[in-house]
Order: structure tokens, then C-alpha cells, then sequence
């Protein structure tokens, strides 16, 4: 089976790939290697996928539309995607918002899309994040409690793409 994993430069896209290529699954891993991490970091990860064969990698940011839906064309039979790009950052979205909703929102719309494209596609895992959860001071967190106040930008994209997901 391949499957199209989003953000696999990082460190859990990294650990993802492995295992699935472990278990026999072909890994096209898509990353734009920006660098809000240390980028050699990223291409030191990219080195230790790429020495096996069921690894392939397309630099490219999860908001380019082009890019990203010409995957459809190059890998049709994909049956599963693994969305775990983001712009990282609590902190950070606060003095660069526009990059936030490009690649968090943006880029969830186009790996939609993507997934509307690739016919035999079963799967689509996206990874939203901790922060959605807000001011939420009761532990553990759990889907039941509420999620309308998110207290930054970067809250509000991932929140943003768990509705875009739901719609």
C-alpha cells in the first residue's frame, strides 16, 4: 500500500514513516523543510528515510495546490494519507499569522481536495494538536470538553481544520 505522509521531515513524520515502512507500506513523504525547526535536523531524518526503497520525497508546502493535487496523477494508487504538516509555533503565530492560515488552513483544504482526487484512498489520519483545547485546565483532555475559545492563532487554524475535516 503507499501512503502520502504530510510533514515527514519532523520528528514524528520521521518515526512515522519508519514504522510504516517497517510494516511494508511505500512512504511518498512531502515536507517543505522550512526552517522554523533546524532544517538539518530535517535533512539529517530525510537521510536515514531515503536510504530504503519504499521511501520517496517531494519538497513541497502541504498550501501548494498544483504541487500537492499533481501527487494524484504520480501516485493513483495511494490508499491512505497521513496529514501531519503544520506551521509550528504558539508563539510565533502571533508575529507571522499569514504563513498560519496558508499552510494550517490553506494547506488542509488542498489535502482534501487531494483526497477527493485519489479513487482507491480508504484513509485520511490528520493530526490536530493539544492547543485547541485552549485555557482547558481539566486533565486529562478529552473530545467531550469544549473547544470554542482557542487562545492563538496557531489554535485557531488547527481547530479551524478539524471543522474543515468534519464539513
Amino acid at each position: 500500500m503507499t501512503v502520502l505522509l504530510t510533514g515527514a521531515a519532523g520528528f514524528i513524520g520521521f518515526h512515522v514513516s519508519k514504522a510504516l515502512m517497517a510494516r511494508g507500506e511505500d512512504v511518498v513523504g512531502i515536507d517543505n523543510l522550512n526552517p522554523y525547526y533546524d532544517p538539518r535536523l530535517k535533512q539529517a531524518r530525510l537521510g536515514q528515510l531515503q536510504e530504503n526503497s519504499r521511501f520517496r520525497f517531494h519538497q513541497l508546502d502541504v498550501s501548494d495546490r498544483d504541487g500537492m493535487l499533481g501527487l494524484a496523477g504520480e501516485y493513483p494508487q495511494a490508499k491512505a494519507i497521513i496529514h501531519l504538516a503544520a506551521q509550528a509555533g504558539v508563539r510565533h503565530s502571533l508575529t507571522d499569522p499569514y504563513v498560519y492560515v496558508q499552510s494550517n488552513v490553506l494547506g488542509q483544504v488542498v489535502i482534501l481536495e487531494l483526497a477527493r482526487l485519489l479513487k482507491p484512498l480508504k484513509h485520511v489520519v490528520y493530526a490536530s494538536s493539544s492547543s485547541v483545547y485552549g485555557g482547558n485546565t481539566e486533565l486529562p483532555f478529552s473530545v467531550d470538553q469544549p473547544v470554542e475559545k482557542p487562545n492563538s492563532l496557531y489554535a485557531a487554524t488547527k481547530r479551524a481544520d478539524e471543522l474543515i475535516a468534519y464539513t
